[in-house]
């Protein structure tokens, strides 16, 4: 038995390491931008194509996840991930060009598309349901602590050594990650191989990659509204065309049937309202400590940290939290208590103490990461372990989807504001970034509706919760 439980901790270590470091190199080159633009003879803005085309990769290539881990056997491709993902990194590193540097990071995207999802599918099928909460805990937490990480560890090393090293520091961790893979890893695969769905996949990519870019070109100053609005147009047709066609296959990219599943539902579709609310937080917060509190980056980075601190006390509490009151409870509650921690957001001033400050990013991290988790272990609580990879597949790509839309939403009510309160884009004022605040606390308050339309015993396999009437019935 002890053998057993150290084989899931490495296993669990493995994906949780390769998680960390997605995360972190998604957002790591954020304050490295300038330094990296004087290198390539362009500007910081145009630089930006690097993050955009890193996002697309990932969200337009992980539908393809599952189809090719159950083809060629978990694995295979988790390894062969890790590796395409370090020899992205150093492709990262040796760039002398933003052409060079595009290609390089949606060649290094392809490796994070399949390593996340399969990473993540392989925990699953090792740990059983019972384990699910746990293991979601962590991986979690590695997904908190990469973005408040990233650009603190960007800035400092492009300060006190080279941007390169930025990417060249996943050398090492994925190498050692490539072996303990092969040592620890069974290469899982399922007995069926159905045909791949190209044109499914082809349209779902065209749908994901116009709104990514859509997102991206929002947020950018004197963006051309013909064009946005002609993407976001795209998008729709391309995406409804999806839906409509994937309807009709028995083996889809997008197995929409998923989300006749309630736990599945309110986990992935209903859960993405509140990450579109909770993923602008962090960036409207830097906005907020440095232009209205005239703080650096790194000290704003700094303060910010409460938020990865409040993940590694979380992955502690929820397992318990959930056992006692259930999915229905805990996400009804919290996400009200998330909602208002991003609310109180709204309450910071530029006479507040930086500690203050620090505080309300602590308490409001804690309910955040819990709601996270509660979530994601929500989706999978009632899949059936045949469909795990099509469910696991359609949950990485919304994850990804509505946590890149959180800054997109939070950047366009910004301008919103400032329009309505007749200020020049360049004279963003704290009022703005307050009422915005308030909000994404609606947008991420807003599925609470349908939480509590839960069943009281959704996920109960998966949550350890019994009502005392279930359990009197039993005696």
């Amino acid at each position: 038995m002890s053998f057993a439980i150290s084989r899931q901790n490495i296993l669990l270590a493995i994906v949780a390491a390769a998680f960390l470091m997605q995360n972190i190199d998604g957002t790591v080159i954020t304050t490295a931008l300038p330094q990296m633009a004087v290198s390539f003879g362009t500007t910081p803005i145009h630089l930006s194509i690097g993050i955009t085309a890193y996002m697309l990769s990932l969200a337009v290539f992980i539908p393809v996840s599952s189809w090719v881990s159950d083809r060629l056997g978990s694995r295979t491709v988790f390894g062969a991930a890790i590796a395409v993902f370090t020899l992205g990194s150093i492709l990262c590193g040796l760039c002398d060009n933003i052409t060079q540097f595009t290609l390089s990071r949606i060649f290094q995207g392809l490796g994070g598309a399949m390593m996340v999802p399969v990473g993540r599918l392989v925990l699953f099928r090792s740990v059983g349901k019972a384990g699910l909460v746990r293991a979601l805990s962590y991986l979690t937490m590695s997904a908190m602590l990469g973005p408040v990480f990233g650009p603190p560890l960007g800035g400092f090393i492009t300060t006190y050594a080279s941007w390169r090293w930025i990417f060249f520091l996943n050398v090492p961790i994925g190498i050692v990650g490539v072996i303990l893979v092969f040592i620890f890893i069974e290469n899982y695969r399922e007995e069926r191989k159905a045909s791949f769905d190209w044109i499914g996949f082809i349209f779902t990519g065209i749908a994901i990659a116009s709104l990514v870019l859509d997102c991206d070109m929002v947020i950018q100053p004197n963006a051309n509204a013909l064009l946005t609005w002609g993407l976001f147009a795209l998008s729709l047709a391309s995406g409804g065309f999806a839906c409509w066609y994937m309807a009709r296959l028995a083996e889809p990219t997008v197995d929409l049937t998923l989300l006749k599943e309630p736990c599945f539902f309110n986990g992935v579709l209903v859960g993405g309202l509140f990450r579109i609310g909770a993923g602008g937080v962090s960036y409207l917060m830097a906005i907020m400590l440095q232009v209205s509190m005239g703080m650096t980056a790194f000290a704003s980075g700094m303060i910010t940290l409460a938020a990865a601190l409040s993940s590694l006390f979380m992955k502690v509490a929820i397992p318990p939290v959930l056992r006692r009151w259930g999915f229905r409870n805990v996400l009804f509650v919290n996400g009200l208590l998330s909602a208002s921690a991003i609310a109180a957001c709204a309450l910071v001033v530029p006479s507040m103490s930086g500690y203050v400050v620090f505080l309300i990013l602590l308490i409001g991290g804690f309910f955040r990461s819990l709601q996270f988790t509660g979530l994601t272990t929500l989706s999978y609580a009632e899949i059936s372990s045949e469909r795990t990879g099509a469910a696991n597949s359609f949950s990485s790509m919304m994850q990804q989807i509505t946590n890149g839309m959180g800054v997109a939403v939070a950047a366009v009510l910004v301008h919103m504001t400032q329009f309505l309160r007749g200020e020049s884009a360049d004279m963003l004022s704290s009022i703005d970034i307050r009422l915005v605040f308030l909000m994404m606390a609606m947008i991420a308050a807003s599925g609470c509706y349908f939480y509590i339309r839960l069943a009281p015993n959704a996920g109960a396999e998966v949550s350890g919760h019994r009502r005392p009437v279930e359990a009197e019935g039993t005696d």
